[in-house]
């Protein structure tokens, strides 16, 4: 008689590859039955996907460069500035100078009244981003994406809030303690 090929199910997911960059995860199953007369061979035995993992081995955060900033108007701080002086518990900020490197169209396009300030994204332009309370992380007192531990002239991403479509890619200038940041080309972490 003609008997197909029988595999097992899928196992669980493994882990990333690698911690700290963007790598692979993989499932597995085994043949239970092998083909015999002709009958349907088997399928993929192994499968890959995506994945990045923000912890090492060792339980300690990666370096901050593999996540993407997520940005908004810098005018939006000013109303966050109001509701965490209220908790009194308000940690000092700082902000990253960055030079855009690509931006995709969608910025561009952009014409709901909360996405308007996309449109002052532009390539080759320097940004400057504030890092404030809440965005600020208490344990490790930066803002995710901020660039921290970049190596020079790295292409690190951002990603606009309102218009996911609305991203690119910038390299971090500097840290500035003292926030100076021109009102036009002024965001903020979210």
């Amino acid at each position: 008689p003609v008997i197909p090929c029988v595999v097992s199910q899928w196992s669980v997911w493994s882990g990333c590859a690698e911690p700290c960059k963007k790598t692979y995860r993989v499932r597995r199953r085994h043949v239970i039955q092998e083909p015999r007369n002709g009958g349907e061979a088997c399928p993929p035995l192994e499968e890959k996907a995506g994945c990045v993992e923000y912890w090492t081995q060792q339980g300690t955060e990666c370096k901050q460069s593999l996540i993407p900033a997520l940005i908004t108007t810098g005018g939006f701080g000013k109303a966050r500035k109001k509701r965490a002086a209220a908790d009194g518990n308000e940690r000092a900020g700082y902000c990253v100078e960055f030079q855009l490197v690509a931006i995709t169209p969608a910025c561009l396009q952009s014409h709901h009244s909360y996405t308007r300030w996309m449109q002052y994204l532009r390539e080759g332009h320097t940004v400057c981003v504030e890092c404030q309370h809440p965005a600020l992380d208490s344990r490790s007192l930066h803002c995710y994406g901020d660039g921290s531990g970049s190596k020079k002239n790295q292409l690190l991403h951002w990603q606009a809030v309102g218009n996911p479509q609305c991203k690119g890619t910038w390299k971090r200038i500097r840290q500035l303690d003292t926030c100076s940041c021109p009102s036009v080309h002024s965001f903020l972490f979210i």
